[in-house]
């Protein structure tokens, strides 16, 4: 297989700790994945969520990228309907200036948030609906052109990414000739449909060929029963947020005690039978499958597990069993 594996952070803050050390974790995390040769480095944008602390996503993106040297580093993504274009630009141009051939914008058109959040953010009801997307994005990569007077943007464009979790924004990547990011870790059942029709929609632009990746939940551990253990967190902490109370990743401890429901049961079985999860062959044998099945060309990992250490482990347990993709791994 010649899949590329790359990383996807959102910078998680767990239970008795602070954003300022979850912020310090993907730094260290960052440095971590570049010497296993990961491909590129991912932040999401999410707002007023406890447990996330990658909310100013162009800031950190600036701070992983000069902690690093070699990985490409962008976002995964940025809420473009939250900003404004221009503002975007000027982020990304910056940082395309400062750190050239190395950053990617990948654009997403949800909010990332609750809709009051999203109203503080966007500071218009006006502005809340996501169907003048397709315009918000041609007025993006216009301001990158060498016409453009928005400095540092005009002449420093990023390659701009797609990301989605339906057939939208697979389409409009096809058509607009874009690499595309599907969010198969919360979104699983529309991922072969989505990248079929990406494929189906695509006509050349900024590429010649469509180019696809897919973020996946993945919990690699010494054994299948030990890697569960280490899921068990990050569900709770996802059924907690579809119940409407975010909150940073509970302990394990927590996570033992809490009194689950019969549904809460089903939720949480459901939510990891989306994931690559287990000991190195199961998570070979997972993973191989999901890459036939999809036939993407990138792998971007996301684990959020809540020790740091077993974090890094998990992400030197898909370098091992994925050598031979990790080219100019130290």
């Amino acid at each position: 297989m010649t899949v590329r594996f790359s990383v996807l952070d959102l910078a998680p803050v767990v239970t008795g700790s602070t954003s300022g050390q979850a912020l310090r974790n993907t730094l260290d995390l960052a440095r971590h994945a570049e010497r296993l040769g990961y491909h590129r480095y991912w932040l999401a944008e999410h707002h007023a969520m406890p447990g996330i602390a990658s909310s100013a996503t162009a800031v950190l993106i600036g701070q992983v990228a000069a902690a690093t040297s070699t990985m490409r580093v962008g976002s995964g993504g940025i809420m473009l309907p939250n900003h404004a274009p221009m503002v975007v630009a000027e982020q990304f141009g910056t940082l395309e200036a400062l750190y050239p051939d190395r950053i990617d914008l990948g654009l997403g058109r949800a909010p990332g948030t609750d809709q009051a959040t999203a109203l503080a953010l966007r500071r218009s009801p006006d502005a809340l609906s996501v169907d003048d997307f397709p315009e918000q994005v041609i007025e993006l990569r216009n301001y990158f052109g060498a016409s453009s007077a928005v400095t540092p943007a005009a002449g420093n464009e990023p390659p701009i990414w797609l990301l989605g979790s339906s057939g939208y924004s697979a389409r409009l990547a096809g058509l607009l000739g874009l690499p595309f990011a599907f969010a198969h870790h919360f979104s699983a059942e529309n991922t072969v449909p989505a990248l079929a029709l990406y494929r189906d929609s695509f006509r050349p632009g900024a590429l010649d060929e469509p180019y696809s990746m897919i973020g996946v939940s993945v919990t690699a551990a010494e054994s299948d029963e030990r890697a569960r253990e280490l899921a068990a967190p990050q569900a709770l902490g996802f059924l907690r947020l579809r119940q409407g109370r975010p909150g940073p990743l509970p302990t394990p401890e927590e996570t033992a005690a809490h009194p689950y429901t019969p549904l809460e049961r089903q939720m949480i079985d459901a939510r990891l039978g989306d994931q690559v999860l287990g000991g190195p062959e199961t998570v070979r044998e997972q993973m191989d499958a999901l890459i036939e099945r999809s036939g993407v060309d990138e792998v971007m990992v996301v684990t959020q597990v809540f020790d740091h250490a077993d974090r890094l482990r998990s992400y030197d347990i898909v370098a091992d069993l994925y050598k031979e993709n990790f080219a100019g791994a130290a």
